[in-house]
């Protein structure tokens, strides 16, 4: 089982004095919170809110996934330089579609700081 990386594992203090570390690995669920049964859902994945991540031949985002409790719902690969080698905020759009409330989750796997796990994101789904 490899190491998961969440910000929340360590101390107010160094999470303040490694923000930059931090938020430039953590992926971010944006998606509303309440669904349609049967209908497309967006579901953006993002890293990084104020920090661009590099895009490096040794040190790029190489995947994110998006899981809905223990199912693997979606995910995407990058080669190095997909960004143009250029720092940035490597973001994704998955579109799925709900049959029951969800519980979602995203892993990004950064190739030099490894795994990293964002907050979970409760939708409701209606009819």
């Amino acid at each position: 089982m490899p190491l998961v990386f969440k910000p929340v594992d360590i101390s107010n203090e160094e999470k303040e004095c490694r923000k930059d570390y931090f938020d430039r690995h953590t992926p971010f669920i944006i998606c509303a919170r309440e669904a349609k049964r049967n209908e497309k859902l967006k579901v953006k994945v993002t890293l990084g809110d104020q920090y661009v991540h590099p895009d490096d031949y040794d040190h790029y985002i190489s995947t994110i996934q998006l899981w809905n409790r223990e199912t693997l719902l979606a995910q995407v690969h990058f080669m190095p330089g997909a960004m143009g080698n250029q720092p940035g905020h490597v973001e994704v759009d998955f579109y799925i579609v709900p049959k029951m409330a969800l519980n979602l989750t995203a892993m990004a796997v950064c190739t030099k700081h490894g795994l990293w796990e964002s907050e979970t994101v409760d939708v409701a789904v209606t009819d």
